[in-house]
């Protein structure tokens, strides 16, 4: 074979490797309509998380020096306060994920 013969194999090949890449290439999932769900039963559960570790804490800290249920008070809201501030440090990152996606969809169009 000469040069510009493996040149013209090699141009084929990589055409028909770019063109399995893109019939290979992962399809936009069907279910995104449930990811905003998804995002907010992670939310609950940051809350709910939150609240039962202050209870905990607390609980066991009332047990442990018998006091009356100061210390489970103070910690549950703690728990609580916790809970709030991981669900708005996530509602911010769904923002700015949002944000990212029509800044990507402006470029394109």
């Amino acid at each position: 074979m000469t040069d510009p013969d493996q040149k013209r194999d090699l141009e084929r090949l990589e055409a028909r490797i770019e063109a399995a890449k893109v019939a290979q290439s992962p399809k936009p999932r069907a279910d995104e309509h449930y990811s905003m769900a998804n995002q907010a039963w992670r939310m609950v559960i940051e809350l709910v998380a939150g609240l039962g570790i202050g209870f905990g804490i607390g609980f066991g800290l009332d047990s442990l020096f018998g006091t009356i249920p100061i210390f489970l008070v103070i910690f549950t809201l703690l728990g609580l306060a916790a809970g709030i501030q991981t669900m708005i440090r996530t509602s911010k990152e769904i923002q700015e994920q949002t944000l990212a996606e029509e800044a990507k969809k402006d470029e394109r169009t």
